[in-house]
């Protein structure tokens, strides 16, 4: 079996509007609030050398690094009812075929519709079933740490995304930042002439059909076509809008 990483780290070096940092605490500080809080305010002599747990204290959303997107998510409801929250998804929906589409011939920003999908899926002779899980590749993990990262993806259109769903897709991804096309385009598109469904429009499919999307992966250009699982169980949040998740594909 050979396993591939699909996830990038978390990490306060990736340059989005919701940063994450990291509180480290080394062994010796470990040692002291381990002593002083559970054996009765000891001193770190109990701990072999001083050294206690070395540990972490970590401040982020919950869509910071690779993570999955909830129904939730998206808008409150999702086909009539409440839309499902991260932890109420089925699990069977995250192991499953994967198939990934390269766009990496496609510009910074481009939309893609429903007929680049068809024309991408021809090209390498594959017809999804349900169930597949697709990823988009357009290297954005590349420039993960750029100032810019948040700019530089493909990104689905709604009609794109309403087609896959229609094919009886659950989990879609990208190695972009996010699953629309860039925000600062997304903001240009409406201020140039404000109307409804331009902001989030492909996100906003989540309030018709359920589905979850997979953002911040990477490694898919070491990936063929198909011809392998992805595991990407997120992470199980009360109530979570997402969960973290480390997606890896798999080759028996």
């Amino acid at each position: 079996m050979k396993i591939i990483d699909l996830s990038v780290t978390i990490s306060p070096e990736i340059k989005e509007p919701l940063q994450t940092k990291i509180d480290y605490e080394d062994h010796k500080e470990g040692a002291k609030k381990m002593g002083s809080k559970l054996f009765g305010g000891a001193s770190a002599d109990v701990f072999l050398e001083g050294n206690g747990p070395a540990g972490e204290f970590l401040y982020l959303t919950g869509h910071a690094g690779t993570h999955i997107d909830a129904p939730w998510h998206y808008f409150p409801t999702c086909e009539g009812k409440p839309s499902r929250t991260i932890e109420e998804l089925p699990l069977d929906w995250f192991f499953h075929d994967g198939v990934v589409l390269d766009f990496t011939d496609k510009p910074d920003g481009y939309c893609f519709s429903s007929d680049d999908l068809k024309e991408r899926l021809a090209a390498i002779n594959y017809t999804l079933k349900p169930f597949d899980i697709v990823l988009i590749r357009c290297d954005a993990d590349k420039r993960l740490h750029d100032d810019d990262f948040v700019k530089i993806h493909v990104g689905a259109s709604a009609e794109a995304t309403h087609w896959l769903i229609d094919q009886g897709i659950k989990v879609m991804g990208t190695d972009g930042w996010g699953w629309d096309i860039p925000l600062h385009i997304q903001a240009e598109d409406y201020f140039s002439n404000p109307r409804p469904g331009v902001i989030w429009a492909a996100h906003y499919v989540g309030r018709e059909k359920e589905y979850c999307q997979i953002e911040k992966l990477a490694n898919l250009d070491q990936l063929p076509p198909f011809g392998f699982k992805v595991s990407c169980f997120p992470a199980k949040i009360k109530g979570g809008s997402a969960g973290w998740c480390r997606a890896v594909a798999i080759f028996d």
